[in-house]
């Protein structure tokens, strides 16, 4: 689009200047809304137009605001970063319970994330609350999901009294769970869905940490399936369940298995499952007619064993977060990201070529990452509980997890544009 000056005509001759003045009115306004149609036009490139002499200093002097990643960055010390206690929250089960349980360093509560360039804001109860206001919001996967909401739940807590409703819906009261905040009209649940999709045991004999699941590749866990339609916002993780021995079927048929040790069986890697899981769930929520909520998808969150296996003798001593130089993703945590990822990259293209429905990605994994000292290791449970093995996939509550909910209360804010404003240039 061209704006020829040369060609808009003024007035000639003698007139009033209350005249005058009119005259000019047009004029101005126009030279005054072209360039903010330029701008608000994204089609449109933000140039400074070549023939209109008047403006090319008035574009020099501004810039555009530079977006912000805020899942890449570090942790930096920060020592009110706790927002509760487990004396200020009840609602902690005694799993994620570490200082009830007598964890003796606090300094693991003393950490903020930075992201480069930027910040992230603290975590705001009452703006999560109105953002949220007569709506729901639904965790679907493991207990780590389960973790998170049990963060949410003590965050939110802290301003409004949450009532548990619960049995209204279901008998399971450890794996299902909702709480409804009456002063404004919003309910959190959460969903028992550790492999996202139907399995079944398969060992013969019995249940145990190792043991085989079958897993239906194509067919959902109806437990969650049959009851996000109407969130409003759905939170969709999966991890470590995976690294079991697995059995997989589609349309019914056995098609290979992973580390299942079964004569005549395909060995297909785990990530093959892994991906199916998290493609049949974003299948499943793009095919629900009345599903209108956002998806989000909260990424791998990695353990942190040491010392050996997390059957036999594995642990999480440490009580610092790593620097950026310390750790790198790799191996089975890198494959399960980049998996999941890629299946959620392919979900969002759908979505924008048919139903548009919104997809965002929760990345915590970097942050959580850096942090070998969030987990319970031995403090997660009473010290009169018998326990065979130390719990270094889980976090404390309160914890690092918290800042998890800082990244959703940040993805669930009100979209604005990429350049929502011209900045200033200071000195130009």
């Amino acid at each position: 689009m061209k704006i020829h000056i040369s060609n808009i005509e003024l007035p000639r001759g003698k007139l009033a200047p209350q005249k005058r003045a009119i005259m000019l009115a047009p004029t101005l306004v126009v030279l005054v809304l072209i360039p903010l149609y330029l701008f608000i036009d994204s089609s449109i490139p933000l140039q400074p137009p070549s023939k209109v002499g008047l403006y090319k200093g008035l574009w020099s002097n501004f810039r555009l605001e530079k977006p912000c990643d805020v899942f890449r960055g570090e942790w930096v010390l920060y020592p009110n970063a706790t927002y509760y206690t487990n004396e200020t929250c009840p609602l902690i089960i005694d799993q994620q319970n570490c200082l009830k349980f007598g964890r003796p360093d606090t300094e693991y509560l003393k950490w903020k994330w930075k992201p480069e360039g930027c910040e992230l804001p603290r975590f705001d109860a009452v703006e999560f609350l109105e953002i949220a206001k007569g709506k729901s919001v639904a965790f679907v996967g493991d207990s780590v999901g389960r973790n998170q909401m049990q963060s949410l739940l003590c965050l939110l807590a802290s301003v409004s009294h949450p009532e548990d409703i619960t049995s209204r819906y279901t008998s399971d009261t450890i794996n299902f769970r909702r709480w409804f905040f009456p002063e404004f009209n919003f309910t959190l649940a959460s969903f028992w869905a550790p492999f996202l999709v139907k399995a079944v045991d398969s060992d013969s004999n019995g249940h145990t940490y190792t043991s085989i699941m079958s897993l239906h590749l194509d067919e959902p866990e109806e437990a969650w399936a049959r009851e996000v339609e109407n969130f409003d916002y759905v939170i969709i993780s999966a991890g470590q369940w995976f690294y079991r021995p697995m059995i997989f079927y589609e349309k019914g048929q056995l098609v290979g298995c992973s580390s299942c040790g079964l004569k005549n069986v395909t060995e297909i890697p785990r990530f093959y499952g892994y991906g199916m899981a998290f493609r049949t769930s974003f299948r499943i929520l793009l095919d629900l007619k009345g599903y209108k909520g956002v998806t989000f998808l909260r990424t791998f969150s990695p353990g942190h064993f040491e010392n050996g296996p997390w059957n036999d003798g594995g642990n999480c001593i440490r009580t610092r977060p790593f620097g950026k130089e310390e750790v790198r993703l790799m191996g089975y945590d890198l494959e399960f990201y980049k998996t999941q990822v890629e299946e959620y990259r392919a979900a969002e293209r759908e979505s924008r070529s048919k139903r548009r429905l919104k997809f965002k990605l929760l990345d915590t994994t970097e942050a959580s990452l850096m942090r070998p000292d969030g987990h319970p290791n031995t403090y997660g449970h009473s010290p009169h509980k018998n326990s065979t093995f130390n719990d270094c996939v889980h976090w404390c509550v309160p914890g690092p997890i918290d800042t998890w909910n800082e990244f959703l209360i940040h993805l669930m804010k009100p979209e604005i544009p990429r350049f929502s404003f011209w900045k200033l240039r200071r000195g130009a």
